[in-house]
């Protein structure tokens, strides 16, 4: 079992997503090394890698330990943490056993399926993933991708299992009373060894005023100054000024809203010319010309650059 003070920074702070950029179909590890260097330069406190917004189901296992260990060596001292989810667990625990022999700091794993699957089915993976780890586990839940809803009956039956370390949360509701409620409802069901993150970039703010320990974060990874400012504020107490920030971004997250936010920080990564044009997997495209404009504006009427 993990040692539970051994890497906290791993499940505090801001938790940045970095994209898997590619380039004629191939992982384009120059582009993705300039998108780290970034995040470790802006002090971001972890980096977690082949997340939702990093494209790990569109990769195969090859491809996943590439980035794995690309993404550990250009962090240096900064934790990093690397998606393992898979169809079935048995390809999680091989992808899980990659991430550690990498040099991980934490897996994240999201109940993906095809089939719908049952609480116990979900349980059931958790359990047999977290069984074979020597590092700590973060559940992902992201029904808007994955398509599994986990409760907070089931979060605490998960929570509870050896090496789990925190829980990423699909937002908070928008009142900043009602998220604190939320997220205090789901504190009160869980292990205090383990923390609460919040995802849903637009409800970030709020929810770290509200008492999350974490962000972890779709724009982070490609924009990790405004986050960090967001993150920091927050942490600080100054719930005013996290908001503010955020309120600041809504045209971004405007877009996130419209677009989702995996296709909107690939065109600000394009447009940046951080990455390669083209640079998410087919049959994924991107954004339509029309609105890759819009992006672009955005970023530049918000001076969006680190």
């Amino acid at each position: 079992m993990y040692d539970e003070q051994r890497s906290p920074s791993v499940f505090t702070g801001l938790s940045a997503f970095p994209l898997t950029p590619l380039r004629d179909d191939a992982f384009d590890e120059a582009a993705y090394a300039r998108l780290v260097e970034r995040l470790v330069s802006a002090g971001v406190d972890s980096i977690t890698a082949l997340g939702s917004t990093g494209s790990y189901l569109y990769l195969d296992r090859e491809e996943r330990r590439r980035v794995a260990r690309a993404t550990v060596t250009l962090a240096g001292d900064v934790p990093v943490m690397v998606g393992i989810g898979a169809l079935r667990t048995s390809q999680a625990q091989r992808l899980a056993d990659d991430a550690q022999d990498a040099g991980a700091s934490a897996v994240l794993l999201a109940p993906v399926t095809y089939q719908a699957l049952s609480p116990d089915e979900v349980f059931t993976l958790f359990e047999d993933v977290t069984a074979g780890l020597s590092v700590p586990l973060v559940v992902y839940d992201n029904p808007r991708t994955t398509h599994v809803a986990l409760t907070d009956e089931l979060h605490a039956q998960i929570a509870a299992l050896p090496n789990v370390a925190s829980i990423k949360i699909p937002g908070v509701p928008s009142d900043p009373r009602d998220a604190a409620a939320r997220v205090q409802a789901l504190r009160e069901r869980i292990p205090g060894t383990v923390s609460i993150g919040v995802s849903g970039d637009w409800l970030a703010a709020t929810g770290m005023n509200a008492g999350c320990d974490a962000w972890y974060s779709v724009i982070g990874g490609t924009l990790p100054d405004p986050a960090l400012t967001i993150t920091r504020a927050a942490q600080a107490g100054d719930h005013a000024a996290a908001t503010a920030e955020s309120a600041r971004l809504q045209p971004l997250w405007d877009l996130f809203l419209e677009h989702g936010g995996y296709r909107v920080t690939a065109a600000i990564a394009e447009h940046l010319q951080l990455v390669a044009p083209d640079c998410l997997p087919r049959p994924v495209l991107g954004l339509g010309a029309a609105a890759r404009g819009r992006v672009a504006e955005v970023v530049d009427q918000l001076g969006l650059r680190g």
